[in-house]
Formats: C-alpha cells, structure tokens, sequence
C-alpha cells in the first residue's frame, strides 16, 4: 500500500481557499493541490452535479484527460452520487458497472459533495495502484471535502 495521505492537506486547502468562494477557482486549486501532494494518484478532480439531467459533468481536475458525462448511479462516480456514500475501490476492473476513462487507473475513491442546498457532485481520485486508499485516507479526504465546502458559496 503506498503512503498515507497527509492530514496536513485540510490546513493546507483551508490557507490556499481563504477569502475565495467562487466554485471553479476552488476546485481547481483543490484539485492541484491533491495532485501535488498525494503520493501514487494519477487523476484529482471533480464531477459537478446537473440536476437537469441527473448526471455528473466533468469539472476542474488535473490528470489524463478523462469522461465527460457519468450517468446517475452508473461507474464508481455515479454510484457514490446515487448513495450519497464514498466509494472506496481496491480494484476498479472488479467494481461492477466500473466506467474505464483512464485503463491505467487501478484503485479508486469518490466523496460525495453536498450543500444545504442538495447534491454538488463529487471528488474523484484515481491510482495507478491497486489497493491504494486506507481507511484513514477516506477519513482525511472526507474532511478535505467538508473544509472545501465551507470555501463554495451557498454551502
């Protein structure tokens, strides 16, 4: 398993954000920053949620280039929305319905993001490593998400 993600990064997002609101500035410094600092990933992003279509659509990340739309309850992305639960994946070529972007993306974990106001789609990141996200991975990216929302207008 590879090194543990920093707990540091919450700090360090809750700085990098302070005085910001605007969604797409936000999330595209967050996604730098995961990218930067996470040991063996190869995607950090973020799907933003269209209550129109009920989809996910790609939004601010850093990585390969990646899907555009993911389908309610479709792929990993899709099911942490649909479950409003984080998805944390050993294996994705064992997730069933898994949605292959990227084929050199081994492991996954998506957290769901949501508002007062409702669902405002979810953090994905991807390893070219089986098996790289712990428990206590979740627990730091879970807060990571708590604090960025608490930098996103209407959160």
């Amino acid at each position: 398993m590879s090194e543990s993600i920093n707990p540091l990064i919450t700090e360090q997002l809750d700085a990098l954000l302070h005085g910001e609101t605007n969604l797409m500035a936000n999330l595209a410094n967050a996604s730098a920053l995961l990218m930067q600092t996470i040991p063996d990933i190869n995607w950090a992003g973020f799907y933003l949620y269209q209550p129109a279509s009920d989809d996910l659509i790609l939004g601010p990340f850093q990585g390969n280039v990646a899907c555009m739309h993911i389908e309610n309850n479709r792929g990993v992305c899709g099911t942490a929305l649909a479950t409003q639960t984080v998805q944390r994946v050993a294996d994705v070529h064992q997730f069933a319905g898994h949605i292959a972007c990227d084929s050199a993306s081994n492991a996954e974990i998506v957290v769901p993001l949501t508002t007062a106001q409702g669902k405002l789609g979810v953090l994905d990141i991807d390893s070219p490593s089986t098996d790289r996200f712990s428990a206590e991975d979740q627990r730091v990216l879970e807060e990571f998400a708590r604090v960025l929302l608490t930098h996103v207008d209407n959160a």
